[in-house]
């Protein structure tokens, strides 16, 4: 079982589709066009082009591409927002999207709406449901998780550790970092995530992190996955991610 995975695009377009390249590359040596490449979400925010990210992968969906894409935090605020009633998320209703370390606002300005400070959130939120086209919406809303494939779960933040994976809160699953990143136990599947940036891609021998920071300008990752044993992709080919824990 060969699978590919995506670490947080946060609207680095570009970044993206360099990542699809290394993939395609990389399946045409070893001869596996219909594995899957699977997305760890926050495809908006932060990042320059998150109407291009989302026209991209729209475009690629309606070509036939392997493609899964699961939901992230930044993604359901991002839908969350652009509801009539302009809500929060359910698990932090403290966080406001349009607060400038969110992204929000960079997300917004891609889609052509005025988000400067002087102007009314209302003003702007008004805007933005005008100017997101319904298929993104759609695309939002189709987003799920988590996906278990081979010897893996993947999921966008991660999940919560003692809990049988069916009975994972969603909450969880978008948001989660500790009892989480500290818990060595064995999962069962190898759970991949992303959603807390870590400087290169990480195997812990039970969990393997992709979140590369590409959110605050640095990579966007891409690794494929046999088993349990995991290969970044680069533009000189695979580079093992031997495990640094149990």
């Amino acid at each position: 079982m060969r699978t590919y995975a995506i670490g947080d695009i946060h609207g680095q377009l570009e970044k993206l589709k360099a990542a699809h390249a290394l993939i395609e590359a990389d399946k045409a040596a070893v001869g596996d066009p219909g594995a899957t490449v699977v997305h760890l979400g926050d495809l908006p925010d932060r990042g320059p082009d998150t109407r291009g990210v989302f026209d991209y992968l729209l475009k690629c969906r309606d070509a036939g591409a392997p493609h899964v894409i699961l939901l992230g935090n930044h993604d359901r605020m991002m839908r969350r927002f652009l509801h009539p009633e302009k809500l929060r998320d359910q698990m932090r209703d403290d966080l406001d999207w349009l607060w400038p370390p969110l992204g929000g606002r960079e997300t917004l300005a891609s889609y052509g709406v005025d988000v400067s400070h002087g102007r009314r959130d209302t003003a702007i939120h008004a805007d933005a449901q005008n100017a997101v086209p319904e298929s993104h919406i759609a695309l939002l809303d189709s987003l799920s998780t988590p996906y278990t494939e081979g010897d893996c779960l993947f999921v966008h933040a991660g999940i919560r550790p003692g809990v049988p994976i069916e009975a994972q809160s969603r909450d969880d699953l978008v948001w989660i970092r500790e009892p989480f990143l500290s818990d060595t136990s064995d999962h069962g599947p190898l759970i991949v995530h992303g959603h807390t940036p870590v400087e290169e891609v990480t195997h812990y021998g039970n969990r393997l992190n992709l979140d590369t920071g590409a959110g605050y300008g640095q990579a966007l990752s891409a690794v494929v996955i046999e088993g349990r044993d995991v290969w970044l992709l680069t533009k000189d080919g695979r580079r093992p991610v031997p495990p640094i824990g149990p």
